[in-house]
């Protein structure tokens, strides 16, 4: 897994997020439109964070911090890509992130 990388999402990002959403996420929800997620990446631009692998979106978590709880949403990873440990390594960075910011426990919401 040394060639995985993940980082937080910039505004750049946001059409490939939402393609890859359509197939990985296995559909799409009614918030997955680009002015929501461009409202989500400026209001808090660590929350996006994707991984990406050989230069391809590889898998997305979104880990939101309120301030008082820590919630997980569009955990996904592209169907080729699955059981490899991806799915683990974003939600070990969230919880990182979310340590950085002072929150416990998630509640997962994908």
């Amino acid at each position: 897994m040394s060639d995985l990388r993940i980082r937080a999402a910039t505004p750049d990002d946001l059409d490939a997020v939402l393609a890859f959403w359509k197939t990985a996420a296995e559909g799409t929800s009614i918030s997955d439109d680009r002015e929501g997620v461009e409202r989500l990446v400026a209001r808090d631009p660590g929350a996006l964070l994707l991984a990406e692998r050989g230069g391809e979106l590889a898998g997305t978590v979104i880990a939101g911090f309120d301030g008082w709880r820590c919630h997980l949403y569009r955990l996904a990873v592209r169907p080729a890509h699955r059981r490899q440990g991806i799915g683990s390594a974003l939600l070990a960075a969230a919880e990182e992130r979310f340590v950085r910011l002072g929150g416990g426990a998630a509640t997962r919401w994908c």
